[in-house]
C-alpha cells in the first residue's frame, strides 16, 4: 500500500513538472504577445511606405525624397528595403531615432512588368511588411505606389493585408494603369476584372488619392488617363475618400511623375503630417470631390 502511494505520489509530481513545463512556454508567449501589442499600441510611428513601378529599384523616390526634405527641414529619414525572389531581404539607410514619419522604399529584384509578376511582387512585399512591422512595431501607416506600385498595393490589400492590430490610413497611386494599356472600360483586362472581384477586401477606413499625369489629356506617354481612371471601380465606395486627381504641365510624363513638383505638394497635402511649406495644388476633378462617398 505504501509502495502504491509513493508510486501516485510521483506520478503527480511527474504530472505536475509536465503542465508546469507546458504552461511556461505559453506564459512566455503570452507576456510577450502582450509587451508587443503594448508596444504597437503605444507606438507613435507612422512611415510612409513606398513601392517602386516595373523596372524601378529601391532607389526610384530619392529625388522626391530630397525634395520633401528640403521643403520639411530634413524631417525624414530614409530605410530601403529590396525583397528578392528567394524571399531574402537586404536593406540600406535606416530610421533614426525620434522619426516618428520615417520614409521607407520597397523595391523588388525581380522587377518586371505583367500581372503574374504583380502578383509575385504582392507576396514578397508582404514578406517586407511583416518584417518591417516587427522590427518596429507601428500601428498605422500611409502608402505611396508610382506604376504597377500603385498595383502591387492593391494586390497587398485585397490578398494579403489582413491586420486588426495595424491601419493603413492612406493610399496614393501615381499613374498606375489599373486596366493596363486599355483605354476602354468595356475592356476589361483579367487584371482590373480580379482587382474588382475582390474589393471587398480592401479596408472601408481608408482614403484614396489616385493620381493620374497627362501630356495630352489622353495619356502620360505611357499610361493612359482612362485605364488610371478605372482605380474608381476597385475603390469607389468601398473606402472613406476616393479622390482623383490630374496632373499636367511639365513633368507630367509617366517617369517624371514621382518628382512632379505639383505631386510632390499633392503628398504634403494630403499624406504627410504637420505640411511646413504651402505650394501650388492641382485641384480633384469636378466630378469626384475630395470627400467622396
Amino acid at each position: 500500500m505504501a509502495k502504491l502511494r509513493k508510486k501516485s505520489l510521483w506520478l503527480l509530481v511527474i504530472s505536475l513538472a509536465l503542465i508546469g513545463g507546458l504552461m511556461w512556454p505559453a506564459a512566455q508567449w503570452s507576456r510577450q504577445s502582450v509587451t508587443t501589442l503594448a508596444k504597437r499600441h503605444d507606438s507613435r510611428m507612422s512611415p510612409v511606405i513606398f513601392i517602386p513601378g516595373s523596372s524601378a529599384t529601391q532607389n526610384r523616390f530619392d529625388e522626391l525624397v530630397a525634395k520633401l526634405n528640403a521643403n520639411r527641414g530634413n524631417r525624414h529619414s530614409l530605410l530601403k528595403l529590396t525583397v528578392h525572389e528567394n524571399n531574402q531581404i537586404s536593406y540600406s539607410g535606416e530610421i533614426k531615432p525620434r522619426d516618428n514619419e520615417p520614409f521607407i522604399v520597397v523595391g523588388f529584384e525581380n522587377n518586371k512588368d505583367g500581372y503574374s509578376n504583380i502578383q509575385k511582387q504582392a507576396k514578397w512585399f508582404s514578406l517586407a511588411f511583416t518584417a518591417l512591422t516587427k522590427k518596429y512595431q507601428f500601428n498605422n501607416f500611409k502608402a505611396v505606389g508610382h506604376s504597377n506600385g500603385g498595383l502591387i498595393y492593391t494586390a497587398f490589400l485585397e490578398d494579403y493585408f489582413n491586420r486588426d492590430d495595424i491601419t493603413v490610413k492612406k493610399l496614393m497611386t501615381i499613374g498606375s494603369p489599373y486596366n493596363f494599356s486599355e483605354t476602354s472600360i468595356t475592356h476589361k483586362s483579367q487584371m482590373l476584372t480580379d482587382f474588382i472581384k475582390k474589393r471587398k477586401n480592401i479596408p472601408t477606413n481608408l482614403s484614396m488619392y489616385s493620381i493620374a499625369g497627362t501630356e495630352n489629356f489622353e495619356n502620360d506617354g505611357i499610361v493612359p488617363a482612362r485605364s488610371v481612371e478605372t482605380g474608381k471601380y476597385i475603390y469607389q465606395g468601398q473606402v472613406k475618400h476616393y479622390t482623383e486627381i490630374t496632373v499636367t504641365g511639365d513633368q507630367a510624363q509617366h517617369s517624371d511623375l514621382p518628382q512632379n513638383q505639383q505631386i510632390v505638394a499633392l503628398l504634403e497635402q494630403y499624406i504627410l503630417s504637420k505640411k511646413n511649406t504651402r505650394n501650388t495644388q492641382p485641384t480633384p476633378k469636378d466630378s469626384t470631390p475630395s470627400e467622396d462617398q
